[in-house]
């Protein structure tokens, strides 16, 4: 019997539709987490607690049937806590290489900001180069590997925000923001007697996140949205408020975060409306406002869309005044 052949698109449509029997009302955060996973990115999600950071990472995890760990940051972590440590083994009178929460294949960096930037920085190789380095010995991360941060915006005692290079690392920044009320009585509801996390289960293999990753790359931009996507990514570096700028990772993580946008949405070729979409969770917090803006009450968000009403959008017809 010839195995039939799925298509990407109802692959990635899967892992959504099951992420959502946990994540009640949340289409938006779920779709933009399913794409920083096809887009081999990593993401951040900031917001309140309670809302459901940690869920969101256990259902996408279940959904691709992917290995899981979760490491809780707190300032008394160390860098070997996360990555893993060498030690000699006397049975065998040699050493050996005892491996971290971080060889997985999908990682939990609960409340990242709580960790020294020493710690901090023991993931950028992973995030990076997908791979770590210990003892002078490199090791490949698994296939495929995907990093879910928390950060609580709200609280700051005790903290250590994030720096310019580590943000630069996450794909995208999504908030998940409260339920309305009708959505919160669904909540209730169907976790009276047991949580949806405890019976979901996977609705695709680690082997086809990897070949859903590889059909984003075949999805096709044109010219003219890759110029589009340069001029936003400019904009924000010459914008009055701007005091730094996205850089060209920014362009890059933009450019991937719309071709999976696309497959996501059944398209095999990008359009302005899917770099619009993704303009402020893949760039907001890659740019910084100057101290004079921040005092005004203006935040990275509402800067980005600023930025957006200065590009013009390729194909769009000229106000006319």
């Amino acid at each position: 019997m010839t195995k039939t052949t799925v298509p990407p698109q109802e692959l990635a449509a899967r892992i959504v539709r099951n992420v959502e029997k946990v994540m009640v009302g949340k289409t938006e955060a779920v779709n933009l987490a399913v794409i920083a996973l096809i887009s081999q990115g990593h993401l951040l999600i900031e917001d309140a607690p309670g809302v459901g950071k940690t869920m969101l990472a256990r259902s996408l995890a279940r959904s691709i049937n992917g290995s899981f760990k979760r490491i809780q940051f707190t300032p008394d972590i160390l860098p070997g806590d996360i990555t893993g440590v060498t030690v000699y083994n006397q049975k065998t009178a040699d050493f050996e290489f005892r491996p971290g929460p971080i060889m997985t294949q999908v990682l939990l960096a609960d409340e990242i900001n709580r960790a020294t930037p020493k710690v901090q920085s023991a993931l950028l190789e992973a995030m990076g180069e997908r791979q770590i380095t210990v003892d002078g010995v490199t090791r490949a991360m698994p296939a495929p590997f995907h990093v879910l941060a928390t950060q609580n915006p709200l609280e700051y005692e005790g903290t250590f925000p994030l720096p310019e290079a580590q943000l630069d690392r996450f794909l995208l920044r999504i908030h998940i923001g409260y339920p309305t009320p009708e959505e919160e009585m669904a909540i209730i509801e169907r976790q009276r007697y047991v949580h949806p996390i405890e019976e979901l289960d996977h609705v695709v293999d680690a082997a086809d996140v990897l070949k859903l990753q590889e059909a984003v790359r075949q999805v096709y931009v044109d010219d003219l949205v890759k110029q589009y996507i340069v001029a936003l990514v400019a904009a924000t570096r010459h914008h009055p408020s701007a005091f730094l700028g996205a850089s060209p990772r920014g362009s890059l993580a933009l450019f991937r975060a719309a071709q999976a946008r696309a497959l996501l949405e059944g398209r095999d070729f990008v359009l302005p409306d899917d770099v619009k979409a993704l303009a402020a969770p893949a760039l907001a917090h890659r740019c910084l406002i100057s101290a004079h803006d921040q005092s005004s009450a203006q935040d990275s968000r509402a800067f980005i869309a600023e930025v957006l009403e200065t590009v013009p959008v390729p194909g769009a017809l000229p106000d006319r005044k």
